[in-house]
């Protein structure tokens, strides 16, 4: 069966869980190819799954948009990306795309995450079955899916019935994301075998500690500061780190890096959480459950989107902490300014050795580790398409 899968606008914690799907789709015998904009194509074809590129809003656009959510107030904006950019901007950019690959391809399902429009409407248009695929917490991403139907009702009358109707596929464990669509199949994702990193701290065997804030900050202004605040906060942490910071931000303009800091663009997530022992990040899903399946505890430090609401799954769960920055969110963004060096520094050394925290993820990993593969979730809905209406 021919697949469509489509990708938004969103980086890596996007992009990722779909290239799991097609990848399993492919084993599975199926021919799966994925839709994503021209920001993610090189990315995705990478991957070696079959690529077909749409357009994106222009940045000035996506900019200005940001802007907006920086200015506040933060009640004025709630929502506003997820209506405007995703549901609106990007998916009216995607969808002549969509609407050709489908009606070229005649794909037997469509499977798009939760973020992306485009192909949605196209599988609607034309009678093709979807399935959802989650990229945050069940709730969250149902909550958002109520704040656009009326921009998706507008520009295709039944398509939200479709949406809600549609098999939600998510990897997240059901004791930290209750079931909050009618058809919610839960996975076990993927755990490719993990590469050794490379030599980065010669004979230096202290833990390490991954430090990163996802792939969507380094186009966002304010940056720099968090990855310098966050350098000064960990250079004095008896511990080695890896610091990431995305394909948008240059490493030499950030200063001077510390001694037992060693800073790349991206490392395959699954090749660092076997290795680490603590993970610091900005509370992307991919990120904290990522680490929550490999049984690493988690210090989030929320900056946009769901990154608050993911640190109070991990702080109630006891897997780890939530750090607040000093500076009061403007708007719909918070951020990390240098006094937030030494009290994030005091509470990542105290979570990192804290044994309550690893036992909290371990227990987690374990739930995780027992749910179905997605290849097993994956097999009975592919034999049996769900119909788009």
């Amino acid at each position: 069966m021919r697949v469509v899968l489509g990708c938004s606008l969103g980086g890596a914690g996007h992009l990722t869980p779909v290239l799991a799907v097609a990848r399993a789709l492919r084993r599975l015998g199926h021919e799966p190819v994925v839709l994503v904009p021209p920001s993610l194509a090189g990315a995705a074809a990478a991957s070696g799954i079959e690529v077909a590129v749409g357009r994106q809003p222009p940045q000035a656009v996506i900019d200005a948009l940001w802007q907006r959510v920086r200015e506040g107030p933060a009640d004025a904006v709630r929502g506003l990306i997820d209506r405007e950019l995703f549901a609106q901007r990007a998916a009216d950019e995607m969808g002549e795309a969509a609407r050709e690959l489908c009606d070229r391809v005649r794909p037997g399902l469509v499977v798009r995450e939760s973020c992306e429009y485009a192909t949605a409407f196209a599988a609607h248009r034309a009678g093709i079955g979807q399935l959802q695929l989650g990229i945050s917490q069940s709730g969250i991403d149902h909550g958002v899916f109520r704040d656009v139907c009326d921009v998706l009702e507008d520009r295709a009358p039944g398509i939200a019935g479709t949406i809600e109707a549609a098999p939600y596929l998510t990897s997240f464990p059901a004791s930290l994301d209750p079931d909050a669509w009618p058809r919610t199949q839960r996975f076990r994702p993927p755990s490719p075998p993990a590469t050794p990193l490379p030599e980065w701290w010669p004979g230096d065997r202290r833990p390490l500690v991954y430090l990163t804030f996802g792939s969507v900050l380094g186009h966002l202004d304010g940056a720099r500061q968090v990855y310098r605040t966050a350098l000064d906060a960990v250079g004095e942490l008896d511990a080695r780190v890896l610091l990431t910071v995305g394909r948008a931000t240059d490493p030499g303009a950030l200063g001077p890096i510390p001694a037992n800091v060693h800073v790349e663009r991206w490392v395959a997530q699954h090749d660092v959480v076997p290795e680490a022992a603590l993970v610091v990040c900005h509370g992307g899903s991919g990120t904290v459950f990522g680490a929550l399946a490999a049984g690493v505890p988690v210090v989030v430090c929320p900056l946009f989107a769901d990154q608050g609401a993911n640190g109070a799954l991990v702080e109630r769960a006891g897997a780890g902490v939530v750090y607040s920055p000093a500076e009061q969110a403007r708007g719909g963004l918070a951020g990390l300014g240098r006094a937030d060096a030494a009290p994030l520094r005091e509470l990542v050394a105290a979570t990192l050795g804290a044994a309550r925290h690893r036992a909290a993820a371990r227990r987690i990993a374990g739930e995780i580790a027992g749910t179905p593969t997605l290849d097993e979730v994956l097999a009975p809905a592919i034999a049996a398409p769900p119909p788009s209406r």
